[in-house]
This record gives C-alpha cells, structure tokens and sequence, in this order.
C-alpha cells in the first residue's frame, strides 16, 4: 500500500471517515504519522474551540472580578479560584459522573427546556462533554490572566483618555481594553500552548469521542502495544504538539505585534514563549 492510499484510507480516521479497521501487523512510518496525525483532528477540535469560547467568558470573569459590587466580584473569584484550585483530570471525571448519573437519577436541569434526561447521551461525548470542561477550565486560568492585566492597566492612561474626553464604553474599547490585551498576551500565549497540551488528558477520562476514541493519544498508543516499541509513535505525538506549539507561537506573535503597532519600532517588545512546566 503506497503512502498516499494510506492517507486516503486513514487520514480522516478519527472522525469516522475511511477505513473502519486499524492495521493489525506490518506497521509503516507512514500509517503511524497518518493515523496519529488523524486523532490529532480532535486534540486540535478541543484547543480551538476552547479558546475561541473561553476567550469571551475569561474576559467576562476579569471585568466581573474587577468590578466594585460584591456579588459580581464574588462570584467571579470563587469561580477562577475553584477551577484553578482542582486537578483538570479531576474536573473531567467528575463532569462526566454529573452528566451521566444524575439525569438517570431523575435530577434533571431546567433552563425553560429540559437539557438533561435519560434519553440525553450528548454531554457525555468528548465532543461536548470533554469541550466543556477544557472551555470552564481555561476561562478561570485566562480569566485570571487577563483580570492582573486590568489591573495593571497604567492609571495614566485612563487619566489621559478622560482628559480627551473618553469615558464608559469608548474609554474600555479604545484605551482599557486594549492595553489589557497588550499586557496579557503573553501569559495567555502560554495557557493556550498549555491547553493545547492538556487535551491530551481526554484520552484518559471517561469522555469517548465520536464513533471510536480517536485522538492522537489514543492511536499511539495503540500503534505502541502493537509493535513493543514505544520510540516511533510517542516522538512523533510529541513532533506534532511541537508544530502545533510553533503555530500557536507564530499566530499569537502576529497578534502580539499588531497590539503594539503604535509603538516605536525599536520599543516594540517581542512575544517569548515560555512553556510552563507547571502549572
């Protein structure tokens, strides 16, 4: 079988398109890259959407923080303080035993319409399920990210857009807002690289993807137990993290640059990434 028909049949594996049976024996180089390269899809799924989602609330959780009236601030910090004071792998199990057990204890969550029963089975899928706890998880760490940020925001320059007359909405959209983005940046690049790693953790809760498990963990680790030889498929998991890792660096770079265009060339400082080894 040539290279190409290889991706043809198992390139788009993991989301239920192509051939249904992995390869049993007589492994290629090219099948591993392909089928890891395939769950890969879902990690990359994961990573998007929770940033694109949690970017929203994370900013929403900063300026609740931010904000005077207690029972806005309050429950803003409890939020960012619960979700980055447990384990994520802890947060995943315990998500999937709420969505699982209590519709089937009769505890159903009302919002106007039902949104858990015994018949719902689609917030126990990593789809949705597992998307929701990376979503939660990376909006208390961003929110945290971005609320120090507004904090440090330089009261000179909100005195400054007061005296030119800015105030409520176009003083936060034109001067607050985006020097929050300007000093975050940074550290959010980190928790995106992070989060980007972190999906990994999927393969090992409960939550089981779309038809078949289907991640980039979980085809290496099968292509591990079926040749002996952890060597080949685990580096080339960590080769494509490492390119995505790159991608998130040169994209959030962009970015990064376009915030501080008004500066002098030579005062425009350079985004460095600096991967957390903990977090």
């Amino acid at each position: 079988m040539s290279c190409l028909q290889t991706i043809a049949d198992y390139g788009l594996r993991s989301v239920g398109i192509g051939e249904r049976l992995l390869p049993k024996t007589d492994f290629t180089l090219c099948q591993q890259f392909t089928l890891i390269g395939s769950g890969l899809i879902w990690n990359i799924y994961f990573a998007l959407f929770a940033l694109l989602l949690g970017f929203g609330l994370a900013v929403g959780l900063a300026l609740a923080r931010n904000s005077a009236i207690v029972w806005i601030s309050k429950p803003a910090a409890w939020f960012i303080f619960v979700f980055r004071g447990s384990p994520l792998f802890i947060q995943f199990f315990l998500f999937y035993e709420a969505f699982t057990l209590l519709p089937k204890n009769g505890i159903e969550l009302n919002l106007g319409f039902t949104i858990l029963t015994a018949e719902t089975r689609w917030l126990t899928r990593a789809a949705a399920g597992a998307l929701i706890v990376l979503f939660l998880n990376t909006s208390a760490y961003t929110g945290e990210i971005f609320y120090g940020a507004l904090r440090s925001v330089p009261k000179g320059d909100l005195e400054a857009a007061e005296a030119y007359g800015f105030s409520g909405w176009t003083k936060f959209r034109r001067i607050t807002f985006p020097t929050m983005l300007r000093l975050g940046w940074p550290a959010y690049t980190n928790e995106s690289i992070f989060l980007t790693h972190a999906t990994t953790l999927v393969f090992f809760s409960s939550f089981p993807a779309w038809q078949q498990k289907g991640d980039a963990l979980y085809y290496a680790n099968y292509l591990a137990d079926k040749t002996f030889n952890p060597f080949i498929p685990y580096p080339i998991l960590a080769f494509y993290f490492i390119l995505l890792s790159l991608g998130i660096i040169l994209a959030y770079g962009r970015v990064y640059r376009h915030l501080n265009r008004h500066l002098p060339q030579d005062k425009r400082p350079r985004l460095r990434a600096r991967p957390q080894m903990v977090r």
